[in-house]
């Protein structure tokens, strides 16, 4: 199964990252379902995908996710730029 680690740009110009299966899915939950979007999301909606890599685990997808939760605004903005 593929996993992929994806940066949403909120309306309220933020930064939003997650983990998933369905890159699509997710996006379109993120902006259009109260129930499986995220809270933090819900409110700043739309969202838009900026970017989002492959990994073929989801140990390494989620050492990824921590890795880039834990960059500041400048250095994510270098990864999606």
């Amino acid at each position: 199964m593929k996993y992929f680690v994806y940066i949403l740009k909120c309306s309220d110009n933020t930064l939003y990252t997650g983990i998933t299966t369905n890159i699509k899915r997710r996006v379109n939950e993120h902006n259009n379902d109260d129930n499986l979007g995220s809270k933090y999301t819900r409110a700043r909606r739309p969202v838009k995908l900026v970017y989002s890599t492959k990994f073929h685990d989801r140990s390494s997808a989620s050492k990824e996710e921590l890795r880039i939760k834990q960059l500041s605004r400048k250095e994510k903005e270098k990864l999606i730029y």
